[in-house]
């Protein structure tokens, strides 16, 4: 398995790769890891079409979980990124990212423009994001991780060891395989990362497509708002689904981001 190093701080990077073609790097939400691309069905269809790079976004999975928030900045995440593109020999890449994956993609497109061809935004948001984390979790959630662990953090989201739905129990087990510590810092983190502004998103040019779930406020409003900004931006909603049903099921997601991927256009 593929292993670089950020060059802000050293902490490992683990990354794999698979298919043949331009590169696309996926970016996973927030307590999950790459392995949720291939389990929610993405992986087999854009490796047919894209040379996809899966990486673990430090304090994740695989890679380097430092335990300071200050490790855990946007740019520091974005400069983890463009080293894993480095690693792979790739000058630029199509970025498709979830959540605090989405926002790191926005975020380096925005930055780095000429590292980054079209950009994927899956319940991601430009906003301001003191108080999204417990928006998005539950109040107190910085508190559970660092006093209770994972178990605490599953338990508060009706995630606990009896739950029978086998969704449910794959994100219990995904959420239990997290370091709760390092998880507390990013998301110290999270609450003081600042907006990206309208100017920045009005200037940015990289095409970039903004999907949501209709059910998934603010983020569903902040996204349409992004993409009326941006000056190849587009948005679309998806019915019905919350935060936490963005990605699933993967079919209809496809439709539209894979062709937005390859030409830049929305069927």
């Amino acid at each position: 398995m593929p292993l670089t190093a950020s060059p802000v701080d050293g902490t490992s990077l683990r990354f794999d790769v698979a298919g043949e073609g331009p590169v696309l790097v996926l970016l996973h939400g927030s307590v999950l890891s790459r392995a949720i691309w291939r389990g929610l069905g993405y992986l087999e269809l854009l490796t047919a079409q894209r040379t996809v790079v899966r990486m673990d976004i430090r304090g994740h999975g695989s890679s380097g979980k430092p335990h300071a928030a200050s490790a855990y900045k946007q740019d520091v995440l974005v400069a983890d990124l463009l080293a894993v593109l480095d690693a792979v020999g790739a000058d630029q890449a199509d970025l498709m990212g979830y959540s605090l994956g989405a926002r790191v993609a926005v975020t380096a497109a925005v930055r780095h423009p000429q590292r980054v061809r079209h950009v994927v935004s899956l319940g991601g948001s430009p906003a301001d994001q003191r108080g999204a984390i417990e928006t998005v979790f539950f109040p107190g959630v910085l508190d559970v991780l660092r006093s209770e662990g994972m178990e605490g953090f599953c338990a508060r989201q009706g995630l606990g060891p009896k739950v029978e739905d086998r969704q449910a129990q794959a994100t219990r087990h995904a959420f239990l395989a997290a370091d709760p510590l390092a998880m507390a810092a990013l998301f110290e983190a999270t609450e003081a990362t600042p907006a990206i502004s309208e100017d920045q998103l009005a200037a940015c040019t990289v095409p970039t497509l903004w999907i949501a779930g209709s059910k998934d406020q603010p983020r569903a409003d902040q996204s349409r708002r992004a993409a009326e900004l941006m000056p190849h931006g587009r948005y679309i909603e998806l019915p019905g689904r919350t935060h936490g049903t963005t990605l699933a099921p993967a079919g209809p997601v496809l439709r539209t981001a894979l062709p937005f991927v390859l030409s830049g256009r929305v069927r």
